[in-house]
């Protein structure tokens, strides 16, 4: 990937990892989700993106920025497990259950959620942060960076 590629997959990380966020708050507020975020922290799109074997995103970022990404966005996965929980849960189906449809999420719950939530978007900013350095770092870098295996 050459420098401009590189900058425009950064960007388009964070818009995927943004959306993650917006579907989030959606389905706090009450709004129904098809298709929650994966709870694996490489089968998101973000996370799709950060392990790419492809994009050298480590060679050309340097293992502490790379690691600082990584990190975060692990911790963010932990941190999203606690909402996927409360949300997407498979359900017990009980009696009543069986009959008059899915279990309803409790309005204490839901204000967990919350308090996850808040959490999860700390988590968000810092990873953001990242990814603008990141950005920043990869903006001062020659364009011969991007090429170096292409011409081993």
């Amino acid at each position: 990937m050459d420098k401009t590629k590189t900058l425009e997959s950064i960007q388009n990380a964070r818009r995927a990892h943004e959306a993650q966020m917006s579907k989030i708050k959606a389905t706090i507020d009450g709004d129904k989700v098809n298709n929650p975020t994966a709870v694996a922290k490489t089968k998101c799109a973000f996370g799709k993106w950060l392990y790419d074997d492809e994009n050298h995103l480590r060679d050309i970022l340097g293992s502490l920025f790379y690691d600082k990404i990584e990190v975060l966005h692990a911790k963010w996965h932990n941190e999203y497990f606690k909402l996927f929980e409360i949300f997407f849960k498979e359900q017990k189906k009980g009696f009543f259950t069986k009959i008059f449809g899915s279990a309803k999420i409790t309005e204490m719950e839901v204000d967990r959620a919350k308090l996850y939530y808040s959490e999860l978007e700390v988590t968000t900013q810092e990873l953001l942060k990242a990814l603008g350095s990141s950005e920043r770092r990869i903006s001062a870098l020659p364009e011969s960076k991007f090429y170096w295996r292409e011409n081993v």
